[in-house]
């Protein structure tokens, strides 16, 4: 049987204004799309940055507003961060999991696993050191509310991944990582399809939509780029039946923890 080569497209959404609490990120990719004389095709996905829609959905957070209790302090006190920062990750954190200085690795309400619950100063205007930006309170959510918008725009069918950077276990360096998704497949259970020499394979499980995430991160950027949202074309990974949550390992299942 011949092997065919396959490719895709990806490419960044340029024009994004910063975006504020209340913003519609419908509108803005529009926008960013129609002046740049792009439009979305049947089949695209379009991926977005989560700390957008953390600033359009206000998820910040004033430490000055904040008053750290005794589990606050004591972690304070071991990891030498700020009492009223600490106090932001753990109600955002089911427990912690491990930590050295200035550092907290946490199970997030949500369920991922990642330093500090995710809550993050960089790249915030205004925010000398006493605000916060969380993530989304349902990425999912906010993944099929711009995904339907995007579509009704457009009149086509495309998915939306929302994504962040994420370290990982044993590995230096952060990935993109699917926090949030819909019309799109995350997980692809290849178990019982066969290999190139006829076996079948038993345990290969794809985190399609964290290698989503991945691809789009390598344009999107982790700095000064002023380009969180990118639009990948040609994968055929579009799926109604599946959500970003399903990439979360139940923690029953989890041999590292």
């Amino acid at each position: 049987m011949p092997i065919h080569s396959r490719s895709f497209q990806a490419f960044t959404v340029s024009g994004i204004p910063e975006v504020h609490p209340g913003d519609s990120l419908i509108q803005h990719v529009t926008t960013a799309l129609e002046q740049a004389g792009e439009q979305l095709h049947n089949g695209d996905i379009v991926v977005v940055a989560q700390k957008i829609v953390s600033k359009a959905e206000g998820r910040y957070l004033e430490l000055s507003d904040v008053q750290p209790g005794m589990e606050a302090l004591d972690w304070a006190e071991k990891t030498g961060k700020d009492p009223r920062l600490v106090q932001a990750i753990l109600d955002e954190s089911a427990c912690v999991l491990r930590w050295r200085p200035n550092l907290l690795v946490v199970e997030h309400l949500r369920g991922w696993v990642m330093a500090n619950a995710g809550a993050d100063q960089s790249n915030i205007v205004g925010a000398d050191g006493n605000r916060v930006l969380l993530l989304p309170k349902d990425p999912d959510a906010s993944a099929k509310n711009l995904r339907l918008g995007l579509e009704a725009h457009f009149g086509v069918r495309i998915g939306v991944v929302v994504a962040d950077s994420v370290g990982r276990a044993w590995r230096v360096g952060t990935v993109g990582l699917a926090l949030g998704a819909s019309g799109v497949r995350t997980v692809d259970d290849i178990r019982g399809k066969l290999d190139m020499q006829g076996r079948e394979l038993k345990v290969s499980i794809v985190g399609t939509g964290d290698e989503i995430a991945a691809a789009a991160n390598m344009l999107i950027g982790e700095a000064a780029e002023g380009t969180p949202v990118a639009v990948l074309r040609g994968l055929n990974l579009l799926d109604d039946n599946q959500i970003g949550a399903d990439l979360v390992r139940p923690s029953a299942d989890d041999l590292f923890r």
